[in-house]
């Protein structure tokens, strides 16, 4: 029964995040006094996604390290910039925006990107090693290119952001690595059935939550929140756009192509989110949170694209796959 609903919630994730900051936003701010469950909430869910991953699979990726530091420019230094950039053009008054903008960019990338790759026939070792680094690094890569790109125009506690960085992704997930590495891999096909389903509630409660302290922001639809929605569809598209030409460019094969599209692609929204509303003032967290409205429609769409590309450039396979 728990793979039945996983299966139908893994198809309804383009509609879950959105209904979930629709019921926050018609909440108001009856669920503003739960803010503190939120990182527990987070580390739950990471929890769950890290007992499928082991490290021998990313010792093999650091044999050809290239990838995954490509990746890693792409996740925390290019698109960091590119939405400093956007920022600056669009909102060069409104530092809070901007703020968000760059949080939305710089957190690391996303658990659900290893369902797509795994979709899209992607490099599954790749992308597992990508989250494990990127995880690892989050503590440190996000407060510290925080402060560098946007210095002391706003107000960073890092010490507090790290420590929760580390609580809340860090610790989880290494506790879910040593399980599985002591389970030799076992504990996976038992539990990931069975937490996956609670772990993907709990991101509902969490976006929630969030959607709930920046309501008054979203409640109104006015020409700056459509304005707002644009530049994050832009910024995100754009960072699919630059893992695609990079694995071109380098002429990766196609499932390390894939790979680099939804780990460069994707984000951690969620734990954005919780960063924002612990951490910054509520306009802050307004495009981190409209980050999570498009970010799994986006990535439906670009495994559509990946998937007509498959088909015609493959029409033999899919011909005997039928």
């Amino acid at each position: 029964m728990l793979l039945a609903v996983n299966r139908v919630l893994n198809r309804m994730m383009p509609l879950i995040t959105p209904l979930s900051i629709l019921t926050g936003v018609l909440c108001g701010s009856s669920l503003s006094p739960y803010t503190y469950l939120s990182p527990w909430l987070f580390a739950f869910m990471t929890f769950a996604g890290s007992i499928s991953l082991g490290f021998k699979d990313f010792v093999n990726v650091l044999k050809k390290p290239l990838p995954l530091f490509a990746c890693l420019f792409i996740l925390h230094m290019a698109m960091p910039l590119v939405a400093l950039g956007l920022g600056n053009v669009f909102y060069h008054a409104d530092e809070f925006t901007i703020t968000g903008l760059v949080l939305a960019a710089v957190i690391p990338t996303g658990i659900s990107s290893f369902i797509w790759v795994s979709i899209y026939k992607g490099n599954t070792a790749l992308t597992l090693s990508i989250i494990l680094i990127d995880t690892l690094l989050a503590p440190f890569v996000v407060p510290g290119v925080l402060s560098l790109l946007l210095g002391t125009s706003v107000a960073l506690d890092t010490g507090a952001m790290m420590s929760s960085l580390f609580w809340m992704i860090v610790v989880p997930s290494l506790l879910g690595m040593v399980l599985n590495e002591w389970s030799k891999g076992a504990v996976a096909p038992v539990w990931s059935p069975r937490l996956n389903p609670v772990a993907k509630l709990f991101m509902a409660i969490v976006i929630m939550i969030n959607g709930s302290v920046i309501s008054p922001y979203l409640a109104e639809l006015n020409l700056h929140l459509i304005g707002l929605a644009a530049v994050i569809v832009l910024m995100a598209s754009t960072g699919y756009a630059l893992c695609f030409l990079t694995a071109r460019v380098l002429r990766w094969n196609e499932a390390d192509e894939v790979a680099l599209i939804f780990n460069g692609g994707m984000r951690n929204i969620s734990a954005g989110a919780v960063l924002a509303v612990s951490y910054f003032p509520a306009p802050v967290a307004v495009p981190v949170v409209l980050g999570m409205v498009f970010q799994q429609l986006l990535a439906s769409l670009v495994g559509l694209l990946l998937g007509h590309r498959s088909k015609v450039h493959h029409p033999a396979d899919q011909s005997s796959a039928a």
